[in-house]
């Protein structure tokens, strides 16, 4: 996919710019195309499971503008909580049709534009990017993912040790009782143990756990202190940003689990995770689909994942996915059949 198809994913944040600048209907534009014209659309347009060869690959590894291109989107991202934070304050939502459509707006925003990228960039080595992760997290108000998904969900991916690989037959409004918390008390545990490991207390400002939850506390006070019911309005909008995640997270490895000898998991594979070559959903989410190379080999940069014919396959794109989860009688329809399929293969 060339860069000029991860470019066209700029036009979502000037759409909700747009929404959020006017109000009234507008504020349900973003969300009607994401989880009603995308979907509809990924149920027409085919595949593409093409990939790069090796030049092409080395190509795309050397050109900075993919990495520029997810740097601007930190920045957007923080623009557009500024905006609807100001939009708010300055009474331009009223109705609660409004405000529910403005808080979706900033939500979506934040589960693809903050997590998302925060999660490409918290897989890059350098300090700089590990940075704009974090930014790009605490905008969701869910810094503490950068420490628990590379640190922990990509050792248990795919296991019962895992707070956010759900299981077969969960739904997924249990599943998110189950991932917020989880996913915030394993970041604590990792970064109490790592201090462990050094005879150091875990009440430390070097607990990079602490450092996350102080820097957000900050940030709703500063808010805050602007405007109070500003401040709720971002809190509920970071809200759905990340349970926006914990339902990507709950499609992405439902129901597929490695296996364990001698006491150790196997070694993580593309069949340990769901894949979708649909192109609205790679573009859009930063080939966040191909998820089955991204955890099979964590250290690829976004334009450089692969498709694997051996790896599971969704259906439709993961905003489609995203849509279908929210039904379990319909999701457990579409999916059980598919995963018993990848059962008889891995039997």
């Amino acid at each position: 996919m060339p860069l000029s198809a991860y470019a066209t994913t700029l036009i979502f944040p000037f759409i909700a710019a747009f929404g959020l600048w006017l109000g009234g209907l507008w504020t349900w534009l973003l969300p009607l195309i994401t989880f009603g014209a995308v979907p509809l659309a990924e149920l027409i347009i085919k595949p593409q499971t093409q990939n790069r060869d090796a030049d092409e690959e080395a190509a795309v590894r050397a050109d900075r503008r993919f990495d520029w291109l997810v740097y601007g989107f930190v920045v957007m991202q923080w623009g557009l909580v500024a905006l609807g934070v100001f939009q708010f304050a300055q009474g331009t939502f009223t109705a609660p049709w409004e405000i529910a459509g403005a808080i979706a707006t900033l939500g979506i925003c934040c589960g693809t534009f903050g997590i998302n990228v925060g999660h490409e960039l918290g897989h890059r080595r350098t300090k700089f990017e590990q940075r704009l992760a974090k930014a790009a997290l605490m905008s969701s108000l869910y810094g503490h993912f950068y420490i628990e998904h590379n640190r922990g969900h990509h050792r248990f991916v795919a296991t019962d040790d895992d707070v956010v690989s759900a299981r077969r037959g969960d739904v997924l409004f249990t599943h998110w009782l189950r991932s917020v918390p989880g996913t915030w008390m394993t970041s604590w545990r990792l970064e109490r143990d790592r201090l462990a490991r050094k005879d150091r207390s875990p009440w430390t400002f070097d607990n990079e756990h602490l450092q996350i939850q102080l820097v957000q506390l900050l940030i709703v006070g500063a808010i805050a202190l602007y405007s109070l019911p500003a401040a709720a309005f971002f809190i509920a909008s970071a809200t759905v940003g990340f349970l926006l995640l914990e339902t990507v997270n709950y499609v992405e490895h439902y129901g597929l689990r490695r296996q364990k000898t001698d006491g150790k998991w196997e070694r993580v594979r593309p069949v340990h995770s769901w894949n979708s070559d649909h192109p609205i959903g790679r573009a859009l989410l930063f080939e966040l689909s191909r998820h089955s190379d991204h955890h099979a080999n964590p250290g690829r940069p976004f334009e450089a994942l692969r498709s694997f014919p051996e790896a599971p396959q969704f259906p439709t794109g993961y905003p489609g996915m995203i849509v279908l989860a929210t039904c379990p009688p319909l999701f457990f329809k579409v999916m059980h059949p598919l995963l018993e399929e990848w059962e008889a293969k891995a039997a």
